[in-house]
């Protein structure tokens, strides 16, 4: 999840026009706010609106009290002395002070006293001439999406990664209250998996006795939260989507609750003793089927696996194809294998520094590959002399015809041997590859075909690396001989490997 400090936990309350024109009553709901958010270790912001009423409302309608919004935003008028009264309030308990434009005049507004975040409203979401003002501005963005086509979202989304803003994209339903079967939480995940580079947050309008619906936002990865927030007096009523402060003391609680239950993000998370202890009780011991003697190489033939382990045991979680384990000492039959009774050597690096190679020349080659590769590296000699001696071989079909890709790396080889079923023919694609077929030795460039027919002893290697197209009859396993013995005794001079096509294109 991509986020930014400023909007981390950043939990907003929205005064909107709840101070109701009255400077006293905006001052009280600063201070009683600050009584519940002081209990909580999150980043708190405040927020006011700017209208510039005398152009905001056309001139003839001015007057006109029978249209709700003109009605509430005349009556709950403020100076802009007033507004400052309020805003060294919120700076007084540490608010972070954030403002929502309606105009370009109120922009300048913003500017002029300071704020730290521009709040672009749903409303104004694709209003070209204030967003372009907004963004003049060196301030961190938020910016609410309700109503919005997703084809306004990415333009939004593209308006300001073009000019390098610092924004928050808001899941919001203008709906007011909003009814919990039209919450729509889901668009959070939606919107962070279109916008992964964006910090996303939820702006809400629901009830305010609904406390579920901040843990969903929250369990879903929402980093900032915004709540309109109020004080009921004699004087003055609050509408039906805006908190009092027990409200927003149970809503803050939640939230509490919901980040310890989510617990860390972006890394993978630390095992309590106790769950380590208790997986550790179910998993396989790795014992010896029969008397292994020092010196012998533990595999699937000489132990088996069962419980209960003992403290220091090897598992059968540590058996991979990248472990090799050698006895140190003699180990009874049915005996636990034990950590200090043996030697351990790791090649899972060597397995993906191979595969790093292979890759580089594959993207080099610029060969069309199939979605999923079955990859088999050869290694005659072992593991640890890859790079002279072996090769990469990836199976594409085996029928009565079979295809394959043969990968080799820069200075090297692959040892003398034939096949006595199928007849393989050879097609160079990349790379340079020195053939010697029965003693004779030639070199080949891409576009060359050979053939290499049943019986015959041949060899190949690379001065720089090759990759070349193999097509044959069936392959049949134990149908390659080599004149080495050593070679023809190893039973583990083969590794598959399953790689993706992406892994082309993002490293392993």
């Amino acid at each position: 999840m991509v986020t930014n400090e400023i909007f981390k936990n950043l939990f907003i309350f929205e005064m909107a026009n709840n101070h109701m024109g009255s400077v006293e009553h905006g001052l009280k709901i600063i201070r009683e706010f600050h009584e519940v958010s002081k209990k909580f270790d999150f980043n708190f912001g405040f927020k006011l609106q700017y209208r510039d009423l005398d152009t905001f409302i056309h001139p003839d309608y001015k007057k006109r009290m029978d249209i709700k919004y003109v009605k509430r935003f005349s009556e709950t008028r403020l100076t802009e002395n007033e507004f400052l009264i309020l805003i060294d309030e919120i700076k007084k308990y540490n608010f972070i002070p954030i403002c929502t434009p309606f105009d370009e005049k109120s922009v300048d507004l913003i500017e002029k006293h300071g704020f730290d975040i521009i709040k672009i409203g749903s409303s104004s979401f694709t209003d070209w001439p204030l967003l372009e003002r907004i963004a003049k501005t060196e301030k961190p963005i938020i910016t609410s999406t309700a109503g919005a086509s997703l084809e306004d979202i990415d333009k939004v989304v593209s308006f300001f990664e073009h000019r390098r803003k610092n924004f928050c994209l808001m899941h919001c339903v203008g709906e007011y209250p909003t009814c919990k079967n039209n919450l729509e939480l889901s668009q959070i995940d939606f919107l962070r998996q279109r916008y992964p580079d964006v910090s996303i947050g939820y702006s809400t309008h629901e009830d305010p006795g609904n406390f579920d619906a901040i843990k969903i936002a929250i369990g879903k990865g929402a980093t900032v939260f915004e709540r309109h927030v109020g004080l009921k007096s004699d004087k003055y009523s609050l509408n039906d989507y805006s908190s009092m402060p027990e409200q927003i003391n149970k809503w803050l609680s939640a939230a509490q609750e919901a980040f310890i239950m989510c617990g860390v993000s972006n890394i993978r998370r630390d095992c309590s003793e106790k769950e380590t202890t208790d997986l550790r009780g179910l998993k396989r011991g790795v014992f010896a089927r029969r008397r292994i003697r020092g010196g012998e190489k533990i595999d699937l033939l000489n132990t088996f696996f069962a419980i209960p382990n003992v403290d220091n045991q090897v598992l059968a979680n540590d058996f991979s194809k990248y472990m090799e384990f050698t006895a140190n000492k003699e180990i009874d039959i049915n005996k636990p294998v034990l950590l200090n009774d043996i030697k351990a050597k790791n090649l899972r690096e060597k397995f993906m520094q191979i595969s790093q190679s292979v890759r580089q020349i594959l993207i080099d080659s610029k060969i069309n590959l199939p979605n999923k590769m079955e990859l088999e590296l050869s290694h005659h000699y072992g593991i640890e002399n890859f790079e002279q001696w072996g090769a990469v071989i990836i199976s594409c079909i085996n029928r009565e015809y079979c295809k394959k890709l043969i990968i080799m790396l820069p200075g090297q080889k692959h040892p003398v041997h034939h096949h006595e079923k199928k007849e393989e023919t050879f097609h160079v694609l990349y790379g340079d590859v020195t053939i010697n077929l029965d003693g004779i030795e030639k070199e080949y460039k891409p576009g060359e075909i050979i053939i290499v027919e049943r019986g015959v002893k041949h060899s190949f290697s690379s001065k720089n690396g090759m990759v070349f197209e193999e097509i044959s009859t069936t392959h049949y396993i134990n149908d390659s001989f080599y004149e080495d013995a050593k070679i023809t005794n190893n039973k583990n001079r083969k590794t598959a490997m399953t790689f993706w096509s992406d892994w082309l294109v993002r490293p392993s």
